[in-house]
């Protein structure tokens, strides 16, 4: 789905959304691919999360929160409540999966998303519909696809900085000048 073929729908917005949405896959594949365990497993500690725990997190994301909650929006029903999102269910994923596996399962499920989001012809009214979030109570489809394109950017923040802090011991008194290792 390109941009272009979005531009038909819901004024700027969307496709303005999906040139992140669609960008994702690919820079992560490019940050990632072919890197060894010592970058791609480390994390900055207890409770924290490798990039390769955070590939599976975006496909758990891509499986059962950004297009599941994008159809009940636009469902017409009158329940209109979200499934709760397990943030954390990823971590039963199967830690031995390849980061390579995980990264095509990625690409393959967000450009089915997007393709489905193109089908469905979101109007500018179409943003303004609602769903029930369970702890925020009503949303806006415009809020939702806002959060998506926000989840990924702050989830590539957060690849990046577990990545520096991997070699935080490494940059001696430049420290002080990397807001990542802080």
């Amino acid at each position: 789905m390109t941009t272009q073929q979005l531009a038909s729908g819901a004024s700027a917005f969307l496709p303005r959304s999906i040139q992140v949405l669609e960008r994702t896959p690919a820079v992560l594949e490019s940050l990632l691919s072919d890197l060894p365990p010592e970058w791609t497993h480390g994390n900055e500690g207890p409770g924290t999360w490798s990039p390769h725990e955070v590939v599976g997190h975006l496909i758990h994301g891509e499986r059962t929160d950004w297009m599941p909650r994008v159809r009940v929006i636009l469902s017409g029903s009158n329940d209109r409540r979200f499934v709760p999102f397990d943030r954390f269910a990823h971590l039963s994923m199967d830690p031995a999966e390849t980061l390579a596996s995980r990264l095509a399962a990625f690409r393959s499920l967000r450009a089915e998303g997007l393709e489905e989001l193109g089908r469905l012809r979101i109007s500018d009214d179409d943003l303004e519909k609602t769903g029930v979030h369970p702890e925020f109570g009503d949303v806006t489809l415009r809020q939702l696809i806002s959060t998506w394109v926000a989840h990924d950017l702050g989830h590539l923040v957060q690849i990046s900085r577990v990545m520096a802090k991997q070699i935080k011991s490494d940059v001696g008194p430049w420290v002080q000048y990397l807001r990542v290792l802080q």
